[in-house]
């Protein structure tokens, strides 16, 4: 049945880590508005959960993170709609579709959409759409899912919401209306809008001050890898190990300038924002009034891979034909393997795509730059560091990201690069969230360690708490990988010192210290007897961390390998390592 007339009304939430989910459902909005319907956009946290019983309408755009976890940006909502106490009908007016963003290289793809999509349905809501599943690992990313799966669901709300006798979608071809209004203004500007006096967070980070980032591989190391401490004495931060430190990075200054200089802005003019739709808010990360600059620097992702709406609506500035057809080529879903080729294979940064559109850019008013180019998104760190070790620090192992493409400048990653090249006394802004591996609260629980390279930070955390000083009955096992042993073998002398207490053992693989290679799963198939007799005879927890490509699945076959050793069949260790998953004696934590 039709929605009532004045009614047209479609809500779209998303939960979202790195703003991907968040782009694709500001695109439902952008397309339920041509299409005359009145769309909100928000995050989940951002909305008023208990609101749900009084909407007829909703599309959910769903990321999974780490191990099948939910974003940080819908936790609370995750809380509350996970409750058991909720009656089972309670959404039984509400109409949904679900959309899930997610990684089929990570074993719980999808888990939170595909999670959400039962728990609406058990509380007596209606689909409206089945889950779409996008993946990033497909050739042409998450578009291959969302394109056909938004056209699908365009259809079926066309069923509720019929567009109204004498109007039309409007084409893609009419250029839209701003985000937001620019104002601008002689006041001074605000050095920052953020909230001071609060429990760390993104809204209200605490600044520590940077103590030092210490390059620790060799010089001549194809890596740079650095340990940074920071100093938050004050914040009132407290973390535990296995906790996970985010830090909200600033574009480097050159990149800036550059981006200021090839616009022709004035990074010292100031402007405030005003609101021009009530269902998009005015970003509270800006200060008001805000300065071109520090929009610019802290804000703006300019070094960021520009996603697929910023070529369609570039294509709306330039006065060239040619231009035009390959931007809107680009923007379209035909285009998408040629985008790939040109943008997202070589990792083309936002800046060096304007600059290969010059007329474009050059007729680009400065207000839809907060349509073009997203927010810079905070990154994540795994606490190299214990708080009972270190009470007024943090400690990080970061790899600073630089790879080459075809394109000749090399790909620098945005924050560890910047976090790299501040001197000391710098201020950084950072929070603590919880990590998705954990302690056991009896420490007499045997730990097993696996983490090569960069991986090895949260274990050091573990490693600490549990060993400076001692506590008695405790048993650590570490294995860890790296190239060299004189290049990267990430806290030698601290492992060494801590293995003479008897305590801990540490098993290494250097992959290229000799003719063979060898890595972690070469280790632990060789210790086997230890491992089977840790996790069978002494409860032992085993842990990962680390890249999460190839080398989780390798430790897995060479875990089913140990279990099998141990008088197992292949069926029945299978079985054991889904149970060690379930009851969460094997947890992991791994990144791309």
């Amino acid at each position: 049945m039709a929605a009532a007339a004045g009614k047209k009304r479609l809500t779209v939430l998303y939960g979202s880590q790195t703003g991907t989910a968040q782009e694709v459902a500001e695109r439902i909005g952008r397309e339920g508005r041509r299409r005359h319907i009145s769309a909100r956009v928000l995050a989940l946290d951002d909305y008023n959960v208990a609101d749900l019983i009084k909407e007829d309408l909703v599309v959910f755009v769903c990321a999974t993170t780490g191990q099948g976890d939910e974003p940080d940006n819908m936790k609370k909502f995750w809380r509350f709609i996970m409750r058991r106490n909720l009656p089972a009908h309670s959404l039984q007016q509400l109409s949904f579709s679900v959309l899930g963003l997610g990684d089929s290289s990570y074993p719980k793809f999808n888990f939170i959409a595909k999670k959400l999509n039962k728990r609406l349905l058990q509380l007596g809501a209606s689909v409206l759409q089945p889950v779409g599943l996008a993946d990033d690992q497909h050739d042409l990313g998450p578009d291959a899912v969302v394109d056909p799966w938004l056209k699908e669901l365009w259809e079926k709300v066309f069923a509720v919401y019929p567009i109204p006798p004498g109007l039309e979608i409007i084409s893609a071809d009419e250029r839209p209306p701003a985000r937001y209004k620019i104002i601008y203004t002689d006041s001074p500007a605000e050095e920052s809008s953020l909230e001071f006096g609060l429990p760390a967070s993104q809204q209200a980070p605490f600044f520590a001050t940077l103590i030092s980032n210490d390059r620790v591989t060799a010089s001549n190391h194809w890596q740079d890898v650095r340990l940074v401490k920071l100093d938050i004495s004050g914040s009132g931060i407290s973390y535990s190990p296995g906790d996970v430190v985010m830090v909200q990075p600033s574009n480097l200054s050159d990149t800036a300038e550059e981006f200021m200089s090839f616009l022709h802005l004035d990074p010292d003019k100031n402007f405030t924002l005003q609101q021009t739709n009530p269902d998009i808010p005015v970003p509270r990360r800006l200060p008001r009034p805000c300065s071109i600059r520090f929009l610019v620097e802290h804000y703006l992702d300019i070094q960021g891979v520009p996603r697929r709406y910023f070529f369609e609506l570039l294509s709306h500035f330039t006065p060239s034909e040619l231009e035009k057809e390959k931007l809107q080529d680009f923007a379209s879903a035909e285009g998408q393997e040629d985008l790939y080729s040109y943008c997202y294979r070589q990792k083309r940064s936002t800046l060096e795509v304007l600059q290969d559109f010059p007329q474009a850019s050059a007729n680009l008013p400065f207000e839809y730059l907060l349509d073009l180019i997203p927010a810079i998104q905070p990154r994540a760190f795994s606490i190299a560091s214990a708080q009972k070790a270190h009470p007024d620090e943090i400690e990080i192992l970061m790899a600073v990201v630089k790879y080459q493409t075809k394109i000749s400048k090399p790909r620098r990653g945005l924050c560890s690069t910047w976090l790299s090249s501040l001197p000391s006394r710098s201020r950084v802004p950072v929070w603590v969230k919880r990590g998705t591996i954990s302690l056991p609260l009896d420490h007499t629980v045997p730990l097993l360690m696996i983490g090569p390279g960069t991986g090895v930070a949260p274990f050091r955390s573990f490693i600490e708490e549990r060993l400076v000083p001692v506590h008695e009955g405790s048993k650590c096992v570490l294995f860890f990988g790296s190239r060299n042993k004189n290049a990267d073998f990430f806290f030698e002398n601290q492992w060494k010192e801590l293995s003479e207490t008897g305590c801990l053992s540490v098993f290494t693989a250097f992959s290229r210290d000799q003719d063979d290679k060898i890595y972690v799963q070469h280790r632990i198939r060789e210790q086997s007897s230890l491992i089977w007799d840790l996790i069978n005879n002494h409860r032992a927890i085993c842990y990962l961390a680390g890249n999460s490509k190839r080398m989780p699945i390798d430790v897995k076959e060479a875990l089913i390998e140990v279990f099998c050793k141990g008088e197992m069949s292949e069926s029945e260790a299978e079985a054991l390592f889904a149970e060690l998953e379930r009851t969460r004696r094997y947890q992991a934590e791994t990144w791309s």
